[in-house]
């Protein structure tokens, strides 16, 4: 499991060691790490380190100091270096390094851009260290205007300092302009603005290089589950289990202008590995979704004389489906956990448990705050997606499964998980719907299973978070799956849950 951690808890982490005099070792530790992540991207790229370029872009605090003391070590293996410095001054002694091992020092000024960003543009990689996680706000003036002019030529490497310049290290929001990196090198633990978007653009993959802080950082603000969490985690039938003890799962989904969303998230939740699926709609409906999934038991009557272990409520639901949304609130009422999605939203009561899944994409998600009082329009959303996320929880009291690039989940308890497996071709229709439907089965399936969450550190009270988390992967995992790097469709996205479930 990835855990991540603000800038903020991170700088406490560190400041002992700084207070007893440890702050040059943690540097060393840090620009070591870096140099040969460096070297390693170099040489799996196919280039030759000797001879070869770098420019790294040195800011005037500690940030700037890790990578000038990263590019004195490249510089002593051979390779040419050049360091702009994008404030005038820099971190003394990582200057000095850097010198002394034969750098070229730029000093930019608003006359030398167009000569740092050519230096820099033909380099063979560009470290950015210009801003760390303390840094407020973004990049201003020359360095601005190197950005900007590095943005439009694309060096061939970028290697990212601790943290892209310009990304906030606690909420990832993204202060344009920003250099897209290739690889984010991070120090001590990744940082929370790495894992949630926007900072993910420009993040690239990260690589977190362990400086000897760990026993010092507290509870992360943020965890990733990675292959290992999700075998350990995913439900598995013993000898003698059945379809009722496998979790049977009841959906209210489908309308007329939408009868495909019911199929999608049934196929969704047979393909994970839930026992039953029940469903509940329109007669036509029920026909479409009986002739797709013969497994499914169809009806037409009331949620409360339904039995299920959990409900998938919303997809292809709109508001003249009105026999549908009734069967919505009945089922919201049965104390069980819920997955709400879309269509369900307006449905539910304004005070929900952390039970209650919902799954808005940014635009519902806005829609969502809306009914709590607040304004955000779906762009502001997406420049802040973790803390809207945790404010949408927050006021619901739900945990919040925020769809995007980078998949949030929200505790109301605080806690929140990121996964971020997926090809961008499941940006498709249908997608979610399939994504609903593996979170009903795995709702039906892991309500009742606490051991495992606690045994890996998360509190029972954030289980719900856990097993959105994990729909989460499953369904990025297929989706990448059965993509292969071209265009997929949802019907292809659930296909692929079984194979990916297999794999893990």
């Amino acid at each position: 499991m990835i855990s991540a951690y603000t800038g903020t808890q991170i700088r406490e982490a560190e400041k002992r060691f700084l207070d007893d005099g440890a702050g040059a070792v943690l540097m060393q530790r840090a620009a070591y790490g870096l140099a040969n992540a460096v070297v390693r991207e170099l040489r799996a790229g196919g280039r030759r380190l000797y001879g070869a370029s770098a420019t790294v872009l040195a800011g005037k605090g500690n940030n700037g100091g890790d990578g000038l003391f990263a590019a004195a070590m490249l510089a002593r293996r051979g390779m040419r270096t050049t360091a702009v410095l994008t404030a005038g001054g820099a971190h003394p002694e990582g200057l000095a390094a850097f010198e002394k091992a034969g750098g070229r020092v730029l000093r930019l000024t608003p006359d030398n851009v167009p000569v740092a960003a050519a230096a820099a543009a033909g380099s063979d990689v560009v470290i950015d260290a210009v801003l760390g996680t303390g840094a407020q706000g973004g990049l201003r003036g020359p360095a601005a205007e190197l950005v900007e002019a590095l943005g439009r030529s694309r060096p061939g490497l970028v290697v990212a300092c601790d943290i892209p310049s310009g990304v906030d290290a606690d909420t990832g929001e993204a202060h344009t302009p920003v250099l897209r990196a290739e690889l984010t090198v991070t120090f001590g633990a990744a940082k929370a603005g790495l894992l949630a978007d926007p900072g993910a653009d420009f993040t690239g993959r990260v690589l977190v290089i362990p400086i000897g802080i760990d026993a010092a950082l507290p509870e992360p603000a943020l965890r990733r589950f990675e292959a290992e969490d999700l075998s350990a985690l995913l439900p598995q039938p013993e000898r003698r289990s059945h379809k009722y003890t496998r979790g049977v799962l009841g959906v209210v989904a489908g309308s007329a202008q939408y009868p495909g969303a019911a199929v999608l998230a049934c196929r969704g939740a047979l393909a994970s590995g839930v026992g039953m699926v029940r469903y509940l709609g329109p007669p036509d409906v029920a026909d479409l979704v009986r002739r797709s999934c013969p497994e499914v038991v169809c009806g037409s009557g009331s949620a409360a004389d339904t039995h299920v272990q959990a409900w998938l409520l919303g997809p292809g639901l709109d508001e003249a489906a009105h026999e549908q949304l009734e069967r919505v609130r009945d089922a919201a009422a049965s104390g069980l956990p819920v997955v709400a999605d879309a269509g369900a939203l307006p449905a539910l009561p304004r005070a929900l448990t952390p039970r209650f899944v919902l799954t808005p994409h940014a635009g519902e998600l806005a829609a969502l705050l809306a009914r709590y009082g607040e304004e955000p329009g779906r762009s502001d959303v997406e420049q802040v997606t973790l803390a809207a996320a945790r404010r949408a929880s927050e006021l619901t009291g739900a945990t919040v499964l925020l769809k995007g690039a980078t998949t949030l989940v929200a505790a109301p308890s605080g806690a929140v998980f990121s996964q971020a497996e997926a090809s961008p071709w499941l940006a498709t229709a249908g997608s979610g719907d399939v994504l609903a439907g593996v979170l009903g089965s795995l709702l039906a399936q892991l309500a009742e299973n606490t051991g495992a969450f606690t045994s890996r550190g998360i509190p029972d009270a954030d289980r719900w978070a856990g097993i959105a988390a994990i729909a989460a992967s499953v369904h990025g995992r297929a989706g990448s799956l059965a993509s292969a790097g071209a265009p997929v469709t949802a019907s292809g996205i659930a296909e692929a849950v079984p194979e990916a479930l297999r794999r893990m």
